[in-house]
């Protein structure tokens, strides 16, 4: 196994990082030697780690685990951006999540990251047509998780998702690239309405904890919504709002506020 990890490191420099760090996991604590073994170790690729994880977390006596596996690895092979979101959302958490001190930490152990990859294979189902499988891996993601997102709800890449308890994010929202939102975030509609009803959040949006945007609005470019807040109407670019309902209250404060991850609204 070392072998083909070794030969890997000039395919695949983050699943060879990942391997170090699983092996170097093993000689601290070796207790949990089995479960890195089984879950990273015993794997030649990080897409099959990932389907792995994604099987190991969400069978039931409803749907086995080998059933899910070959799930998740038919929609790796066939859609190749699912593995490459992968590892810009791995990134994503390890630069900004303070408590990320590995690339192994999310794959093993943080619900948002294994949430939203499980959502992926999720979005794929769904638009292949197989509503049904889609709307069972969401709900199974939902009770494993705490983290509800519809299957049509499109999300890029670079997402982080902090802590990631009671995250809803609706049908028709779209969350672009380098997002960061923290746990309680709702992204919903304002009422029954059919049709496109969610928000559209735009590219290094930092969305803080317990905030809900609700309605068809826009959240411009790197802008920054205050915990707690309610927003109900559109966000201009680079600024921060807070507040219910929410209300400009200055400039985003930097370039990057997802990446910055500055949470703090100067008076």
């Amino acid at each position: 196994m070392a072998e083909i990890h070794a030969h890997l490191s000039t395919l695949d420099p983050v699943w060879q990082r990942i391997c170090n760090e699983a092996e170097q996991a093993i000689r601290d604590e070796p207790l949990i030697g089995g479960f890195v073994h089984s879950s990273l170790l015993h794997h030649p690729t990080m897409e099959r780690a990932l389907a792995y994880r994604f099987a190991s977390k969400l069978a039931s006596n409803d749907m086995g685990e080998q059933i899910l596996r070959e799930i998740a690895e038919e929609a790796h092979a066939t859609e190749r951006q699912i593995v490459q979101m992968a590892r810009a959302d791995l990134t994503a958490v390890f630069e900004r999540d303070p408590a990320c001190h590995s690339y192994l930490q999310p794959i093993l152990y943080f619900k948002g990251y294994q949430a939203i990859q499980a959502y992926r294979i999720g979005h794929w189902l769904w638009h292949q047509g197989r509503h049904d499988l889609s709307y069972f891996i969401q709900t199974r993601v939902s009770e494993v998780f705490g983290v509800d997102i519809h299957p049509a709800a499109r999300i890029g890449c670079g997402v982080m998702i902090d802590h990631a308890h009671s995250i809803v994010i609706g049908e028709t929202a779209v969350v672009g690239n380098n997002v960061s939102m923290l746990h309680s975030v709702t992204l919903g509609g304002t009422g029954k309405q059919d049709g496109d009803r969610h928000p559209k959040i735009e590219d290094g949006v930092m969305i803080g904890a317990g905030a809900k945007v609700l309605g068809n609005i826009l959240i411009g470019h790197c802008s920054r919504i205050a915990a707690g807040s309610v927003v109900l109407r559109d966000v201009p670019p680079c600024t921060t709002v807070a507040g219910v309902p929410a209300r400009v209250v200055g400039a985003a404060g930097c370039d990057s506020p997802s990446i910055s991850m500055d949470q703090l609204v100067n008076d």
